[in-house]
């Protein structure tokens, strides 16, 4: 858009207004106009270095070989931490504390056994018991012409994983393989918690 022209009449007007002007005091007017400040330029960027070769995990530290077997029941029952009184749990593995109530599952398929277990520990734990006795058998022998190893004890296995899960993790404290005079490898300790 383009500016239009003063008209003849605005022109006198504005000279009119421009002598009538007077200097405000104590203002000092001035003319000058800083000069803007030169602007800094970038230095202009030099071209890298191509990158090396990348592949993921060069740098990273190569692991130690391991070789972790599948532990047995025994054993994994046995670097459990304890959680009950340490001289209570002394007397236990010695076998000098005797359990309150014992189940039996000999002969039980898993899911009668399964059943069984759930109703006698939440049975047990409501009457107040604090120790139990679970005795699962050690299992058949293995079979010396088996081509392949198997685990002795399907019950023997399995009843420690029942036990560490819900429901009856809650009510469970320790878990622990029975000392010789109360079945050995074929029973566990059942230590239950305080009912509430």
């Amino acid at each position: 858009m383009s500016r239009r022209k003063l008209r003849p009449d605005e022109v006198e007007l504005w000279e009119l207004v421009a002598r009538s002007a007077e200097k405000l005091p104590g203002r000092k007017v001035t003319a000058d106009i800083p000069a803007p400040k030169p602007l800094k330029l970038r230095k202009p960027m030099l071209p890298r270095d191509p990158l090396p070769d990348f592949a993921l995990g060069v740098r990273a530290p190569t692991p130690q070989e391991r070789h972790d077997f599948y532990a047995s029941t025994s054993d994994r029952l046995s670097q459990d931490p304890v959680r009950m009184d340490a001289k209570a749990f002394g007397r236990l593995k010695r076998g000098k504390l005797q359990p309150e109530a014992r189940l039996d599952l000999h002969g039980m398929t898993l899911d009668q056994a399964h059943r069984e277990l759930a109703g006698f520990i939440l049975g047990t734990q409501m009457r107040g018991f604090r120790l139990v006795l679970v005795i699962t058998g050690k299992g058949m022998r293995e079979d010396p012409h088996d081509p392949m190893p198997r685990r002795r004890g399907v019950l023997k296995t399995q009843v420690p994983q029942w036990l560490r899960m819900p429901p009856l993790s809650a009510c469970v404290l320790q878990v622990s393989e029975a000392h010789i005079k109360h079945g050995g490898g074929g029973a566990y300790y059942v230590y239950l918690k305080k009912r509430r």
